[in-house]
């Protein structure tokens, strides 16, 4: 393995490491919840709260991706739903009155809310997985 791909790799695994810090602690703190007592307690919104730490590692991917010209096409795509997600999401809350709380929760305007934080994190769980197979790539060439 040349330097260039040494680099490259350490990027990938620190980048795909702080893109699937948001998942991991939101499962480690439910986990540790319902150990306590015995009722599971999943913070939805945990991921989104973390956003900038897996945005820090959204970016270090694409610099491994674009380093070697693999995986750009898919950590790219990935990483543009990843944050058009929240983006889109955060207007409609706007536009609609939720977020200042004209609008009651509840109804459509709730509904494209939580469906867009659903696309958001599974775009963020499509990015880490993108992140597990460059890593790999970079590893297996010689």
């Amino acid at each position: 393995m040349e330097k260039n791909e040494r680099l490259s790799l350490i990027l990938a695994i620190t980048g795909d490491a702080l893109v699937w810090f948001p998942i991991a602690f939101t499962a480690a703190l439910s986990l540790i919840r319902l150990a306590q007592t015995g009722m599971p307690l999943f913070d939805y919104l945990m991921p989104a709260e973390l956003f900038p730490v897996a945005l820090a590692g959204t970016v270090i991917l694409l610099l491994a991706a674009f380093r070697l010209g693999i995986y750009k096409k898919k950590i790219g795509i990935s990483a543009a739903v990843f944050i058009g997600a929240p983006l889109l999401g955060q207007a409609v809350a706007v536009v609609t009155g939720l977020a200042s709380g004209e609008t009651e929760i509840g109804g459509i305007e709730w509904a494209a809310v939580l469906v867009l934080l659903a696309v958001f994190i599974a775009a963020e769980v499509f990015l880490g997985i993108a992140g597990i197979g460059l890593a790999r790539k970079i590893r297996k060439r010689k």
